[in-house]
């Protein structure tokens, strides 16, 4: 894994039992908590100014997924959540707990309360999304009113969302543990 500096000399904390496979990128003020799995290819960047990158306990950052911090912000994940297969999340922002942020969504300038499941093909910016609501594939969120119109999370959205951080904590442990020879 590529785990650098930024140019105020701040580098990456990172949890003992977390896995960073070793194709990611890490720089910079970056703290990954306990039990976070981050996949191929990710890029997690705190390098600009006053910047930093909070991963809670439990997330799942998927391959390609790009996270990075403007200067003099933060981006905050919540714990227990996953950021799937090429989504772009840009500080700042802050993602709560238990939340999913499906395939090649854009998440910039924003809040998503805890619990929220944010479908595929997404774009949310500058708005402040409440607890519990869902967003539809292919939607754009950019108008507070929108945000404010979105229906609540489904069972079947909450299920598949707490099975993908099952099994991504799994791997996590799996993968830490594991060679080419085991």
């Amino acid at each position: 894994m590529m785990l650098l500096k930024n140019p105020a000399g701040e580098s990456p904390r990172i949890s003992a039992s977390a896995y960073v496979c070793e194709s990611a990128a890490i720089i910079g003020n970056v703290i990954i908590g306990e039990r976070v799995f981050i996949a191929p290819n990710a890029s997690i960047r705190a390098d600009e100014p006053g910047s930093m990158v909070i991963i809670g306990e439990g997330c799942n950052i998927q391959d390609n997924v790009v996270i990075h911090a403007l200067a003099h912000t933060r981006v905050v994940i919540g714990d227990y959540t996953s950021l799937s297969h090429g989504c772009i999340v840009h500080g700042p922002i802050t993602v709560g707990k238990n939340c999913f942020i499906g395939f090649n969504s854009v998440v910039f300038d924003c809040s998503i309360g805890d619990g929220c499941f944010v479908s595929h093909r997404v774009l949310i910016r500058g708005v402040n999304i409440a607890s519990g609501k869902a967003v539809q594939d292919g939607e754009v969120v950019i108008r507070q009113t929108k945000a404010d119109t979105l229906e609540n999370v489904g069972v079947e959205h909450n299920d598949f969302a707490s099975s993908v951080v099952r099994t991504n904590i799994m791997l996590a442990g799996s993968y830490r543990y594991r060679t080419l020879d085991s």
